[in-house]
């Protein structure tokens, strides 16, 4: 059982205070509290500690990404699958998966304290930048998650970004990046060649004038942001790591399709 494992199963109390440590120990039955003085194994784990950082990353994407899917004043049968189909990838089971079911229930109550988690999740994850955005990819695909995207569910991403430090600049990239990804693996090879090249372009954010030095360069830098053992070092619950492996697939091979052109 993993560390983050070990949190959800009781093993482990009083972790992590602020409005992470309140969700969190609601969804488990745990009291957590301010301190870090009374852990069970002895450990003495600092702010930024890849632990916390695990624990934190857990509790707000469950928490925000049940927040985006009342946005638009509902919750759809899609948003629903969603979640249920991140935490198969995730092979979520047990206790695990039962509290990320109740993570994903409070984000969607009224009353959520959306800033304040954010504001929380930003300084657990100390300059993580590579865990921060695989974060906001989450949510914009869980925003995406009924085949469009709500004004009232892109005002929430705007303030996941404010909170988090992300521009507008950089969230319009990842959000087109993810549009391409959408449409480059929703196509067949019997579909247009070129629509499919022009989306594996956008994948790696490149226009098609870019040399092969410029392509490889791109295609290089995304698979550093998404390498799964980076991520779990950084803070990704290892939980987790099957989405990482899954993003630096599909980035592969909107690589290869632009090689194969070449």
């Amino acid at each position: 059982m993993s560390w983050l494992g070990k949190v959800i199963g009781g093993a482990f109390g009083f972790l992590m205070g602020g409005p992470l440590g309140a969700i969190l120990g609601a969804s488990v039955g745990h009291q957590f509290d301010e301190g870090l003085q009374n852990i069970d194994d002895g450990e003495g784990l600092n702010p930024g500690d890849q632990h916390r950082v695990q624990m934190a990353f857990f509790t707000a994407t469950f928490s925000v990404m049940g927040h985006i899917s009342k946005a638009d004043g509902r919750v759809t049968s899609d948003e629903i699958n969603l979640a249920k189909r991140v935490m198969d990838e995730l092979a979520l089971s047990g206790d695990m998966r039962k509290t990320a079911i109740n993570l994903f229930e409070q984000g969607k109550d009224p009353h959520f304290p959306l800033e304040e988690v954010l504001n929380q999740f930003r300084r657990e994850c100390h300059r993580r930048t590579n865990l921060i955005q695989m974060f906001l990819e989450l949510q914009i695909q869980a925003a995406y998650a009924d085949g469009k995207l709500d004004g009232a569910e892109e005002n929430v991403l705007f303030i996941i970004c404010e909170q988090l430090g992300i521009s507008r600049f950089e969230y319009q990239r990842i959000k087109i990046q993810f549009q391409a990804q959408q449409r480059f693996y929703g196509r067949n090879q019997q579909q247009q060649a070129s629509d499919r090249l022009d989306d594996a372009y956008a994948v790696l954010g490149v226009d098609k004038s870019a040399t092969d030095a410029e392509v490889k360069k791109a295609y290089r830098r995304l698979m550093s942001q998404h390498h799964p053992d980076k991520l779990v070092a950084k803070g990704l619950p290892e939980e987790m790591m099957t989405i990482a492996k899954e993003k630096t697939q599909k980035i592969r091979k909107a690589y290869e399709v632009i090689k194969a052109s070449r």
